[in-house]
């Protein structure tokens, strides 16, 4: 089995004109080919092979640890790896590799409530049938940074599924080889642009429309809307909530551009909570959401008394805020395990269980959204109105 390499470490000096060269000694590859890696071309496992004076099918039994070499020999051949700086392509060990075994999860975060959900179905669904599972971080989207994660993330034995929820999980999904055997989840793909892929995504654009005709529906002339990070420049959650007010023919205010966090959310509160006419808030996730809702508390704006808040997610935390959290659930485990389902099905199509189609979000009614309007210190949504919403598709909980 050839396998192919390269190395981002310096060069080592070439040997000197003057320098005798030991005759059981072979010279290295840079001496006699200029210098390859930095600045030049990369080091390759010929490279390996001259340096350590043996074949290069030699070169490929030791890194894929076949024990049919010798002591000697691999010693030889690891010294000339660790000299050189030579890494081994794992894409092209993978490929060349036997039956998958174990996935690597690669992604941008781990502690995101949507990322941490998934990973945990991924996992839950690996161990059922087997597998081991591995995460790989990538958080730069910088092109030699991407490359270099995703080629540590691709194992002999192994297969790929990406989170591609921002901007550094898309850029990874975009460097993944096209033969390497891989899943991604992604936000919702605009138009036909999933058909035909390893793609699994929940409906953030048919949610956020949801959303916000709900809230709509209870009187308010307009959303205002806090998005956070996406994949793209304008998430799907966005064009939803834009699409849901253009549609009604809705003023459509200034989205405001936040993070993950509810510090993020609460600063962008104390700003909001200062316009009256903010009545309706729709929040990219529940932690913008519960800064928010302790800023519009601070100003003494009572929820939903005089402003309804939706969030997004249904973190475990929601139906425990004072009020409760009206949010969108996003099955994020459940779409973790969807994922892997879809992975073996690729892997073994004659064996695996076709996956089930995977859930959608769903509007979950709680005592967050109400009316505009009402009595100042009122705790509770109009029954009648959450009944006209509950009666259409929506959940109370």
């Amino acid at each position: 089995m050839v396998v192919t390499g390269h190395t981002s470490a310096p060069a080592p000096a070439p040997v000197p004109a003057q320098a005798a060269v030991p005759a059981q000694a072979a010279v290295p590859a840079q001496a006699a080919a200029g210098t390859p890696g930095r600045g030049s071309r990369p080091v390759s496992i010929r490279d390996v092979a001259a340096a350590a004076g043996v074949s290069y099918q030699t070169v490929s039994r030791v890194i894929n640890g076949h024990p049919n070499v010798s002591r000697t020999t691999r010693e030889l051949v690891l010294a000339a790896i660790d000299d050189l700086g030579f890494r081994p392509n794992r894409a092209a060990r993978a490929l060349a590799g036997g039956r998958v075994e174990s996935v690597t999860v690669l992604t941008p975060n781990t502690t995101l409530y949507g990322y941490m959900a998934a990973l945990q179905g991924i996992e839950e669904a690996a161990r059922a049938r087997g597998f081991a599972v591995g995460v790989r971080m990538v958080e730069s989207t910088a092109p030699k940074e991407v490359s270099d994660a995703v080629a540590r993330a691709i194992e002999p034995g192994g297969a790929l599924i990406v989170i591609a929820y921002d901007e550094a999980g898309t850029a990874a999904l975009a460097a993944v080889p096209a033969e390497a055997p891989m899943v991604a989840m992604v936000e919702a793909p605009a138009g036909d642009e999933g058909d035909g892929k390893p793609w699994v995504w929940l409906d953030d654009r048919r949610a956020a429309t949801d959303a916000t005709r709900y809230l709509l529906g209870l009187g308010h002339r307009t959303v205002h809307y806090l998005a956070i990070p996406s994949s793209a420049h304008t998430s799907q959650r966005q064009a939803g909530w834009r699409a849901a007010l253009e549609q009604a023919t809705a003023p459509v205010p200034e989205s405001v551009q936040c993070g993950w966090t509810p510090q993020s959310g609460y600063q962008a509160g104390q700003a909001l909570a200062a316009d009256p006419d903010v009545t309706a808030v729709l929040c990219g996730n529940d932690d913008l959401a519960l800064g928010l809702m302790r800023a519009m508390q601070e100003a003494g704006r009572a929820i939903p008394a005089e402003v309804s808040v939706v969030g997004f997610d249904d973190t475990p935390v929601a139906r425990f805020l004072t009020p409760s959290l009206t949010t969108v659930r996003m099955d994020f485990a459940e779409l973790g395990r969807a994922s892997f389902a879809l992975l073996q099905a690729l892997l073994e199509p004659e064996t695996a269980v076709p996956p089930a189609p995977w859930p959608q979000p769903e509007l979950i009614i709680r005592e967050s959204a109400g009316p505009p309007h009402l009595p100042r210190g009122s705790a509770q949504p109009a029954r009648q109105a959450l009944d006209a919403r509950h009666s259409k598709g929506a959940s109370r909980d």
